[in-house]
């Protein structure tokens, strides 16, 4: 019994941290204006923290608006790497 009450709370233990990890990055369906963007809705692109995210407001500012997704690896320390694993919820319009 003690077992099954373990694994039990072990359960829910996962099942809320799997439905807390929707809050941590961007979802598919919600897209990201790298264009208007502030620094705290850019740091939910993965693999970019506040440092990153205020290099992209700086370019922009200094560059003009980016003209499609790729632009972002214009921006020091963004890459492919960086920008595959947000192709998908990047935006520029």
């Amino acid at each position: 019994m003690k077992m099954l009450k373990k694994c039990f709370i072990l359960l829910l233990a996962v099942t809320f941290m799997a439905g807390m990890s929707n809050f941590a990055f961007a979802t598919d369906n919600q897209k990201i204006n790298i264009n208007t963007a502030t620094v705290k809705e850019l740091v939910k692109l993965k693999r970019i923290g506040t440092k990153y995210a205020e290099r992209i407001i700086k370019y922009r500012e200094e560059n003009g608006p980016f003209k499609i997704p790729e632009d972002i690896m214009k921006v020091k320390g963004i890459g492919p790497k960086t920008f595959e694993v947000n192709k998908d919820i990047i935006t520029v319009q």
